[in-house]
């Protein structure tokens, strides 16, 4: 039986992460397991977590380097699933959303769902997060405008045993390295069914993202990032490609 890992990075989550749980657990296998890396929260996410008295949850706490990325490597340390959902603390999975991405990875090494982007209190601002994006696969594609959004992947554990450690440069988030992994060493899949309600408290709403128009931060810094994570992809395929030759 195929065992599935859901890996959630926690850090002062109280305000949602009960509804996401919720959501979670009601989908998946008794076989599965919920790894929750916390960042030492100060707020009652952790209490709530245990609230919930349910043995496929596991706590770990994240002793190295704080932040989001080191947050979540903490947790896909943890994974004894072959299969790994990323979940982030405060959105709600739609039903199906289990079923649909574990039989697509039967065929697939990643899968990207869409997503349907709402406000804090779940009104819907945009039923399709890929539209706002145009999300699909491709480095070029993807160095030009991310669609590899952490909380809408899953993968199998021969992406993630490629993925780890992830590149200690920061401004190489870990999703679109893992996307880009994937694309490297395998097969990825995006579906264009929303099996999420992506919350937002402040979203952007633009017609197509892209290198100009998707942050505040300088173009010289935009094409900076790209070079260095065009850099890293491209010694990692190297790698790759020798490695395979052997």
């Amino acid at each position: 039986m195929v065992k599935v890992s859901i890996c959630i990075a926690t850090y002062n989550g109280a305000k949602y992460i009960a509804e996401q749980l919720q959501s979670i657990l009601d989908q998946i296998g008794q076989n599965d397991e919920v790894i929750i890396s916390d960042d030492h929260s100060t707020d009652e996410t952790i209490n709530i977590v245990n609230s919930f008295n349910d043995d496929r949850i596991k706590i770990f706490y994240n002793e190295g380097e704080k932040g989001y990325t080191a947050n979540f490597e903490n947790s896909l340390n943890q994974i004894s699933g072959d299969l790994i959902f990323l979940s982030d603390q405060d959105d709600i999975w739609l039903p199906g959303k289990y079923n649909a991405v574990v039989a697509l990875l039967s065929t697939n090494d990643l899968v990207v769902t869409n997503s349907m982007v709402t406000d804090e209190k779940l009104n819907i601002i945009n039923e399709s997060f890929f539209s706002i994006y145009n999300s699909g696969s491709g480095i070029l594609k993807n160095l030009v405008c991310n669609t590899y959004y952490g909380s809408c992947m899953a993968f199998n554990k021969k992406v993630l045993n490629n993925s780890l450690p992830f590149p200690k440069n920061k401004v190489i988030g870990f999703d679109i390295w893992i996307g880009f992994v994937a694309e490297i060493t395998g097969k990825v899949q995006f579906i264009k069914e929303p099996y999420l309600l992506y919350r937002r408290s402040d979203f952007t709403v633009t017609e197509l993202g892209n290198l100009l128009s998707r942050s505040k931060r300088s173009l010289f810094f935009k094409i900076y990032k790209r070079i260095i994570i065009l850099i890293n992809i491209s010694i990692f395929s190297l790698k790759f490609k020798l490695n395979i030759k052997k």
